[in-house]
């Protein structure tokens, strides 16, 4: 039987199942209609699992026996079991999992019935009061609840059946993409939630006429459920809950800094008529009723800047983007960014600023500003700055000449630097003996051999080549927290130029774990160079480059009101959450990341 016949059939088993509790429910007068009974609207709990948790995990057996608290929660069923008369069950909410206590003589025939009804997975309410076992675990003794004027509560309430099969209690959701197309079940078996402790030695099922609470602790430790350990190979599933807990304390502790230093939090266009602010290729769609091509914007930069001509001296947004780009580790085509800008300062105000957020952060969702990423452990509150001139040289290859600054003034110094090594064979005994070293001055040398073949056509600047390399020595080296600053021109055209290099911009980026996390720059507000550098990202649109910038005359109009001295930066919210909770992959900390479609499978042949 196939997978797909499997869950056909489990289905229907458990429709059987619903429908012998909708009708066990209104023959005995627990809801009105079957309608009612198997898909309730509400359950008035008293408290939640992670409140009994944290209200009562203090208080001891004797405690709880002198003093009976009475409660009501509600959850969905991880591990269930019945002996007997008498059964245990597990139920998860918020994160975590309580263990519940039902007897037949307690609950009555028919909430028996239906307990025994039950398959993981379903959602249920019960009552009752509180105690611990003989091995200590906090339990809900499920019994009905009487209310003030003596009616009773029942003591189990069907809230919502699970009409599909979990994945193995034992075992979780293991497969990676499926965890990723299925993401509920993901956080559903992922939670992180305490598996109860291993098996006791079999023993005889609790009498039903045990009432004294420590005779009752006794009888009922013989059927307390437990699950098996994991097998000693096994790894631990990972908190995926946990994870985007974190992501939501990010983001709150984001709005909590920037609110603090009076920056004001707005929301600008997502469908934009010119797709501006970053070098992207963007997502064309099309408005029907005013016939008019639209894209999804690819960064909220230009917006957020024409509020700053407009007075908003702080302005910030935590904002959706979209940019029509390939799918790794650390790129999905819609993403969460930061994006904020602040009159009347620099790219230097910023990079003071930016170790600020990033150690505030960490110290918010996580106390402190060690975080563990890709197996390296990183100190947030210990900063380098390196120009991008510096990291080459600083990561240049060491079997060939190092460059100096110089180098890099202009394309011919660079190319006259260069030509000999293209050139030249390579000397055995600068390299080393293991091969490794060879393979790599080889694949490097074929690297720059191509872009100076490319600056030489006229296919790429040079500030673009310059950018490339650093990407190919550097970045991948830059795991603790490092500020690059200083950039060409040519891939900066919304920056403003250094005053003494012309060919470099007031830029930096901020690089930890191996990638970038954000990039900010003091603000080009010179219309005229802005209109001049827009045409210049139109000739490299014409060599082919479609990420190249396109013209926004209304931009230019609104720099023509004047821009005071700015810095503004974006921040990658998925990225930074990466690193701040250890996930390899940029699809961990996104709920429901874009997937390939999953192909149907041809039929067989006859």
């Amino acid at each position: 039987m196939s997978q797909s016949e499997f869950e056909i059939a489990q289905y229907a088993l458990r429709r059987q199942k619903l429908e012998q509790i909708g009708r066990l429910a209104v023959d005995n007068g627990f809801a009105k209609t079957e309608a009612e009974a198997t898909y309730p609207n509400a359950y008035a709990a008293t408290a939640t699992i992670p409140e009994l948790r944290r209200n009562y995990d203090p208080l001891t057996a004797e405690t709880l026996d002198a003093h009976p608290i009475e409660v009501s929660v509600a959850g969905r069923i991880m591990a269930i079991r019945v002996q007997g008369k008498a059964g245990f069950a597990q139920l998860q909410q918020g994160g975590q999992r309580f263990q519940i206590y039902v007897r037949k003589d307690d609950v009555g025939e028919s909430l028996f019935a239906l307990y025994k009804l039950l398959d993981l997975g379903d959602h249920i309410g019960v009552r009752g009061h509180l105690f611990r076992t003989r091995t200590g675990e906090l339990t809900i003794h499920v019994r009905p609840v009487a209310t003030p004027d003596g009616a009773l509560l029942p003591a189990i309430t069907f809230l919502a059946k699970s009409m599909l099969a979990l994945p193995d209690k034992y075992h979780g959701l293991e497969d990676t993409e499926l965890r990723y197309r299925q993401r509920y079940v993901d956080l559903i078996m992922n939670s992180g939630a305490t598996k109860p402790p291993a098996p006791a030695p079999a023993a005889p099922a609790p009498t039903e006429t045990a009432t004294d609470p420590t005779e009752a602790r006794a009888s009922i430790q013989a059927t307390e459920l437990s699950t098996p350990p994991a097998p000693v190979e096994e790894e631990t599933a990972p908190n995926v809950r946990a994870v985007f807990v974190k992501r939501a304390a990010v983001l709150r502790a984001l709005r909590s800094f920037f609110d603090q230093r009076g920056y004001i939090e707005v929301e600008t266009p997502m469908l934009v008529g010119i797709a501006g602010g970053a070098a992207a290729r963007p997502f064309v769609t099309h408005h029907n009723a005013l016939d008019l091509d639209l894209s999804l914007r690819i960064a909220p930069e230009l917006y957020l800047k024409r509020l700053v001509v407009g007075g908003f001296d702080r302005v910030y947004e935590i904002n959706r983007n979209f940019r029509n780009e390939g799918i790794d580790t650390s790129h999905n085509p819609e993403f969460t960014m930061l994006e904020f800008y602040q009159a009347y300062a620099n790219y230097h105000d910023l990079m003071d600023l930016t170790q600020e957020i990033v150690q505030h952060v960490a110290m918010e969702v996580n106390g402190t500003t060690i975080t563990n990423f890709d197996g390296n452990e990183i100190d947030l509150s210990n900063w380098t700055k390196l120009s991008m001139r510096e990291a080459i040289i600083k990561w240049w290859p060491n079997m060939l000449d190092r460059p100096n600054h110089e180098v890099f003034s202009s394309l011919e110094s660079f190319c006259k630097w260069w030509e000999p090594w293209e050139i030249r064979t390579v000397v055995m005994e600068h390299v080393p003996d293991d091969g490794i070293g060879l393979a790599r001055h080889l694949q490097f040398r074929e690297f720059v051999s191509k872009l100076s073949r490319g600056l030489r056509d006229g296919a790429i600047s040079f500030g673009k080549a310059i950018t490339e390399i650093f990407e190919y020595l550097a970045e991948p080296e830059l795991i603790q927290p490092t500020i690059i600053y200083d950039f060409p021109l040519a891939v900066s055209p919304l920056s403003k130029q250094k005053p003494d290099e012309p060919d470099w911009v007031e830029r930096f980026e901020f690089y930890i774990g191996g990638f970038e996390v954000g990039n900010a720059f003091s603000e080009l507000n010179d219309p005229d160079e802005q209109r001049k550098r827009f045409e210049d990202q139109l000739k490299e649109r014409d060599r082919g480059d479609d990420e190249a910038h396109h013209m926004d005359e209304d931009y230019v109009r609104a720099l023509g009101y004047g821009l005071p001295p700015t810095g503004g930066e974006g921040i990658g919210i998925d990225r930074l959450t990466m690193l701040l909770t250890g996930s390899k992959s940029i699809r961990d900390v996104i709920l429901f990341p874009l997937m390939r479609p999953i192909k149907p499978q041809a039929a067989p042949e006859e």
